[in-house]
């Protein structure tokens, strides 16, 4: 039987607030040098990269940090608002999923297929759904996305008995 108790948070897989700020410097850092996404990344302002791990903190399940900056409600309204001034082609959404997952790498985030299928599930839909409020209203009070393991939890080795 699968042990659903005590499953830790994709936040907690991941490392914490200090796994995830390298997470994105790292990610950052290849924007800054790849011929696709540069252009939509070399002007970003130095807050931004935190801002950024902030948000993925919070939706994989830590500290509500991007939505107390921004205002519990108007968080995730806010963001896609401020994104909306960007449209995406499909080959840079494709790239800035890729570089994440290149990112991780290079931080030696979780490789363990679970914990990256939900990530790059998180990755996949959060980008599509960039798309989609780019041509529909979004919501004043959208709330904040959660995201977690999916179907598949984590495979956690039993504790040894003494």
């Amino acid at each position: 039987m699968e042990e659903t108790e005590n499953i830790p948070t994709l936040y907690e897989w991941a490392g914490g607030s200090e796994a995830i700020e390298g997470w994105v410097e790292a990610f950052y850092d290849l924007t800054l040098k790849d011929s696709i996404l540069r252009p939509y990344f070399e002007h970003m302002s130095p807050e931004h990269r935190h801002y950024v791990a902030l948000w993925i903190s919070e939706v994989f399940g830590g500290p509500k940090g991007y939505s107390e900056i921004h205002g519990k409600m108007k968080s995730h309204g806010r963001m896609i608002i401020a994104h909306q001034q960007y449209p995406i082609p499909e080959p840079a959404r494709i790239r800035w999923i890729q570089l994440m997952s290149q990112a991780a790498d290079i931080e030696k985030i979780p490789d363990d297929p679970e914990f990256r299928s939900a990530v790059i599930a998180y990755f996949e839909w959060g980008t599509r759904m960039q798309q989609v409020f780019m041509v529909n209203p979004v919501p004043d009070e959208s709330p904040m996305p959660t995201w977690g393991w999916g179907e598949r939890k984590p495979f956690i080795m039993p504790k040894k008995q003494d």
